[in-house]
């Protein structure tokens, strides 16, 4: 199984007494968006699930990349890892696995996953991490498959 993380790309701070759900993204977010979509495009194979958080700016994240895509409550902003992988049906999930989210729960799953000492990785604004499950010798593994941000793009 493959699994996609995508940090949603810049966003607008809150304003006072505003919703963090409905916080959109900036304009130099919304070409972040654009430019991992482009990537992402090419990489992803045609039957990939798409799931999203169901803020605004992870919504418009997900939008950059013309394709469909399914809300998941399970995604919020205060998601948990445990959540997260649950969701994903991690590691025993089939195929690829697309989530559009938020830090801190994105970088936590990575360093579990990955098993990197520390709570959790730095994920940029609209940066991509590709990990991958597979059994090698019986022997169950993750794999870091790519990390792409949209500045380098």
């Amino acid at each position: 199984m493959d699994l996609v993380l995508w940090r949603h790309a810049e966003a607008h701070e809150a304003e006072p007494g505003q919703d963090d759900l409905s916080r959109a993204l900036t304009p130099r977010g919304e070409k972040q968006a654009a430019r991992m979509a482009g990537w992402l495009d090419r990489q992803l194979p045609d039957g990939a699930r798409i799931l999203v958080s169901p803020a605004k700016r992870t919504e418009q994240t997900a939008q950059a990349l013309g394709r469909k895509y399914k809300l998941r409550e399970e995604l919020s902003p205060n998601a948990t890892v445990e959540q997260l992988l649950q969701l994903v049906q991690w590691p025993e999930g089939k195929g690829v696995i697309l989530l559009v989210g938020h830090q801190p729960v994105l970088g936590q799953t990575i360093a579990r996953l990955l098993a990197i000492h520390g709570s959790e990785c730095s994920v940029k604004k609209g940066a991509v991490w590709w990990l991958r499950h597979r059994l090698r010798d019986g022997v169950s593994q993750t794999t870091l498959v790519s990390v792409q941000s949209p500045d380098v793009l």
